[in-house]
């Protein structure tokens, strides 16, 4: 036992020395007594070699037991390295599938050159830690950036060719005119844009995101119709341009969340400086595929000019189908009204929590508002007074006390915007309610609408003003007994959804959502 610890001090008493020094340590290396550490610092830290690595010789000439090999390896860029300790010096030797690594063989050295110049490419482009849905994310992006950047080169010039087709005095007034109306008016379409939809980038971030891209795909159209009819140039590159500028405005305000959706260890930072290297080589791409087009087609002055009308239906559907897929791999973890929805139903149904990947599927963007057309739609406000008032909602009013923060009730079918609304449940939320008032009362409201479902006594019970003390009493213990389910199930529905990554500091409301009431006492 002496001996052994005798060995250990000598060996933490070693000083690393340089080749050319004198190899005072070979003999410590050689010496039988090292296995006995080699084996300690092993179990010590449960180290377990993996595939390969034990089968490593050492350098080439080098005697199979004249090197000790350490149990920390080292991959960065595609590599892989291992530390060795020979003789009287720490080296780092690259491993590729033991001792293959040293062999010269064109087609593994190819390989490898290949391996690493992935992992390069992958290194500059990707963020360290992503998750797995952003790999997806980046190839729909790439799809989407160089098409849409073709289609603007094509749309400037056909502008340049538009404004030159004009008589030469028009010139100095209409690039007055352009500055005036092109620019200006685009800057302030784009200044009203973002002052109404402000909360819109965040509870409806991927449908306002589609749209406004989809309105971007229509202006480049429009650029492209500018040398059909010059006279009206100004008037056409103005129009372009407010799309354009609302779109760019859309693009900045909910480029933030989306990044942050694929922060996971909160590099929000490098994630969007990685975007930022990715849109940058994703456009070159479609100015060097642009400038292919306008190569190919230069000796022919009719095709070229008629280029821009054939490509730009290819193009737009697949630019518009990039970011719709793109889309479909952001996974979103802030709630929403209709997140939270989501969840909800899925907990009342099936008893678990969905994930954000499973909630952002069938959340989908809904391009064209086909969402909130069941039966007992749910909603977050206010009662509307453009309709009547059923007489369920005046005594649910009624009984409110202090301790409440929240209160549901049932409305009536009523128009808003030429629509007709249909009758539902209203969660209104009084001044000072927390986020888990607002869970609990969108729960209940679930509950309430679950049974519902189940009965048609309520679908006349809504619209009757002469209903009997019968139906208010069996109304207050259906929310009174979806009351206590929802307290029965908050607690355990926050740690579950707490422990799938959504965020439940804050709920995303709309401005309608936001909403609130005070509790008067009189």
């Amino acid at each position: 036992m002496q001996s052994t610890l005798n060995a250990a001090i000598n060996y933490h008493q070693l000083n690393f020395q340089w080749k050319s020094q004198k190899p005072t340590s070979r003999k410590f290396i050689t010496s039988p007594k090292i296995l006995p550490l080699t084996n300690s610092l092993r179990t010590s830290i449960n180290y377990e070699p993996e595939e390969g690595l034990d089968k490593f010789p050492g350098p080439p000439g080098s005697e199979p037991n004249s090197v000790l090999r350490l149990p920390v390896v080292i991959r960065q860029s595609g590599r892989v390295s291992r530390y060795i300790y020979e003789g009287n010096s720490l080296k780092l030797v690259s491993l590729d599938g033991g001792a293959g690594s040293f062999s010269l063989d064109f087609e593994d050295a190819f390989r490898k050159l290949v391996r690493v110049s992935g992992f390069g490419i992958k290194d500059f482009f990707i963020p360290k830690q992503v998750p797995e849905n952003y790999m997806g994310y980046v190839k729909w992006k790439f799809l989407h950036r160089v098409f849409s950047s073709a289609l603007q080169v094509l749309a400037t010039q056909a502008m340049f060719r538009a404004i030159g087709i004009g008589y030469s005095r028009s010139l100095p007034s209409a690039a007055a005119l352009n500055w005036v109306l092109k620019d200006g008016l685009g800057r302030l379409s784009r200044c009203i844009y973002t002052a109404s939809l402000a909360s819109a980038f965040d509870t409806n971030l991927k449908r306002v995101r589609f749209t406004t891209s989809v309105l971007f795909s229509l202006s480049i159209g429009v650029e492209l119709l500018t040398p059909t009819f010059p006279q009206y140039f100004l008037l056409l590159a103005t129009l372009a341009n407010i799309a354009k500028q609302i779109s760019l405005a859309c693009y900045l305000a909910t480029g933030s969340a989306v990044h942050r959706s694929f922060a996971i260890a909160d590099n929000i930072g490098e994630v969007s400086a990685k975007a930022q290297i990715q849109t940058v080589c994703f456009d070159n791409l479609g100015l060097m595929l642009a400038a292919l087009l306008n190569l190919l087609f230069k000796n022919n002055q009719r095709l070229l000019a008629g280029l821009p009308f054939f490509v730009y239906p290819i193009f737009s559907a697949i630019d518009l189908f990039g970011i719709y897929q793109g889309l479909q791999h952001v996974h979103l973890q802030t709630l929403t009204k209709d997140r939270l929805e989501i969840i909800l139903n899925s907990w009342i149904d099936f008893g678990h929590v969905p994930s954000p990947a499973e909630v952002s599927k069938e959340e989908g963007i809904d391009f064209l508002w086909t969402k909130n057309k069941e039966l007992w739609p749910i909603r977050i406000g206010c009662l509307n007074t453009n309709s009547e008032i059923p007489k369920l909602s005046m005594m649910a009013m009624q009984s409110l006390t202090s301790e409440d923060y929240y209160f549901v009730c049932m409305e009536s079918s009523y128009r808003e915007w030429t629509r007709i609304k249909p009758r539902g449940i209203l969660l209104c939320l009084r001044e000072g309610s927390g986020t888990a008032d607002v869970i609990m009362g969108l729960l209940q409201a679930c509950y309430i609408r679950k049974a519902l479902l189940f009965s048609s006594v309520w679908e006349t019970a809504v619209e009757d003003k002469d209903a009997s003390d019968l139906v208010f009493k069996e109304w207050f213990k259906l929310i009174d007994d979806c009351k206590q389910s929802a307290k029965r199930d908050l607690s355990t529905l926050n740690d579950q959804m707490g422990s799938l990554g959504w965020a439940l500091k804050h709920i995303l409301l709309s401005t309608e959502e936001q909403a609130r009431y005070s509790f008067v006492d009189d």
